[in-house]
């Protein structure tokens, strides 16, 4: 699938009569038989519906840019034709009434639904059954676990995902695909369940910028999202190492060295930014996701507490127990972190920095550090990453770029010349 042809060319090649949406839906399921009973992606498939949906768009007008194309879908969002759980035993069986806005977008431009996509727990950090394509011992990271892991093994050229700390951005660099989380409310969140109303953003997952961007803006009803242009100069790039940049593995931070020397060397600027020395601010934001959640899940809690896993309890535990004085304390504390964070663009157009500590680790019992994400989930503007190297042992590692709130536009169109530049640096997907 991904090697195959991306959204908009498969969408125009569908309406252009070159090959039918059913025989793109037929390639995808021949990577889902190849793949999925080791990737583990889905929470289910809509083999039946998808079928009848791509023979509709043969016969049918062309209803949008993304007409006949299957896609995924996270199940945290609800769908009205598939069962959405949001990764917990509480919503097993749960049929919505009605689509969330996301996907009720994305249905309206012609996308076929193949499925929904597994989720850790409530998107928070219990882990379901879903492996990385690239080695099957190893996370691929969360929450957003079957969106990455089903793009990068090619069953569908792009999936919807969310992050509220690094959920989208982290499990696309284990991955090797694009991830892109928009400016906070960019893409509704009408019809999400959510974790913490203040982080929760609505993103997706694809095998290159321009199918990000296509999906997103189809989503966000945002044409200047869904065909990005590529920047004609380079803005100032900020080269961004960070409070944390020794937690990050040696590969790592020599991908991110190479990528900026590759800047360099197609003649832009790229300048240093000193770390703002808020080290304490990874912590301040999972408190405030801890308190946010605890009212979020306040009926789980009440009605069915034995069915939250342990680590989810004791988050919910902790957050409902804060006091008036320490939120004070916690809020203050991140708006302060935000403030900082605002000032290092006054040096740069678009930051340059790790999206994980390195390559996916071993073991599927957990999804990987948020360490380099949640500060840019704090501040709330467009983040995305998109494969540049590999480890040692052959895994993906990823390139994150940041850009102020608003500025969605100005960093797919930056990204997707960065893309050109690091694309000798990795082989895209499918991994499987």
């Amino acid at each position: 699938m991904s090697d195959s042809f991306p959204l908009a060319h498969a969408a125009h090649r569908i309406a252009a009569g070159e090959v039918s949406a059913t025989q793109l839906l037929e390639v995808a399921l021949q990577r889902v038989t190849a793949s999925e009973a080791r990737v583990h992606a889905f929470t289910i498939l809509s083999i039946d519906a998808a079928r009848a949906a791509a023979a509709a768009c043969d016969t049918g007008p062309v209803r949008g840019p993304l007409h006949g194309v299957p896609i995924a879908v996270k199940d945290v969002f609800d769908t009205a034709d598939l069962p959405t759980a949001y990764g917990s035993p509480i919503w097993q069986g749960h049929r919505p009434r009605a689509d969330a806005s996301a996907v009720a977008l994305a249905r309206a431009a012609g996308a076929v639904i193949l499925g929904k996509t597994v989720t850790t727990e409530f998107a928070s950090y219990t882990p379901g059954p879903t492996t990385n394509p690239h080695d099957i011992a190893r996370t691929p990271g969360g929450s957003s676990s079957g969106s990455a892991a089903a793009v990068a093994a090619g069953m569908v050229t792009a999936a919807f995902g969310t992050q509220t700390a690094g959920s989208i951005i982290r499990p696309a660099a284990y991955c090797g695909v694009v991830g892109y989380k928009p400016s906070f409310g960019v893409i509704s969140r009408a019809g999400m369940k959510p974790l913490a109303e203040s982080f929760d953003t609505a993103g997706t997952l694809a095998c290159t910028v321009a199918d990000a961007a296509l999906l997103a803006g189809v989503a966000a009803g945002r044409h200047d999202l869904a065909a990005p242009v590529a920047a004609d100069a380079w803005p100032t790039i900020g080269l961004f190492r960070s409070d944390w940049w020794d937690e990050a593995e040696p590969a790592q931070r020599a991908a991110i060295e190479a990528v900026a020397e590759g800047l360099r060397s197609d003649g832009a600027r790229v300048v240093d930014l000193a770390a703002p020395a808020i080290p304490w601010v990874n912590a301040l934001h999972s408190e405030a996701m801890a308190w946010e959640a605890a009212r979020a899940f306040a009926w789980e809690r009440a009605a069915q507490p034995h069915a939250l896993s342990p680590k989810l309890a004791e988050i919910l535990t902790r957050g409902a127990a804060m006091t008036p004085a320490r939120l004070e304390v916690v809020w203050s504390g991140l708006a302060r972190a935000r403030a900082k964070l605002s000032a290092l663009f006054e040096r740069c157009d678009i930051v340059l920095t790790p999206p994980a500590p390195g390559q996916a680790p071993l073991g599927l019992d957990g999804t990987g550090s948020p360490t380099f994400n949640r500060i840019w989930s704090l501040l709330g503007g467009p983040c995305l990453t998109l494969p540049c190297g590999r480890s040692p042992d052959g895994m993906p590692l990823g390139a994150q770029l940041v850009a102020l709130p608003g500025r969605d536009a100005s960093l797919l169109g930056m990204a997707s010349r960065v893309e050109k530049i690091v694309s000798a640096m990795y082989v895209p997907c499918a991994a499987a």
